[in-house]
């Protein structure tokens, strides 16, 4: 049995972006985990409208 686990999980978020303004994206959180306890969240990206890949901090969430 394994400690510590590598779990990646991926919602739908609606963000805000000054360009585009609202948008709803798959957001993929990769999250480390100990005994199946959420710890840290190691990275998340988005995907774009046009298939790019991207951090989330150039996004907020929106309000």
């Amino acid at each position: 049995m394994k400690l510590v686990t590598v779990r990646r999980k991926t919602k739908q978020e609606k963000r805000f972006s000054e360009k585009m303004g609202i948008l709803t994206a798959n957001v993929v959180y990769i999250q480390k985990r100990f005994l199946n306890i959420p710890v840290k969240t190691v990275h998340k990206y988005r995907e774009t409208y046009y298939g790019e890949i991207k951090d989330c901090k150039s996004c907020s969430l929106s309000a």
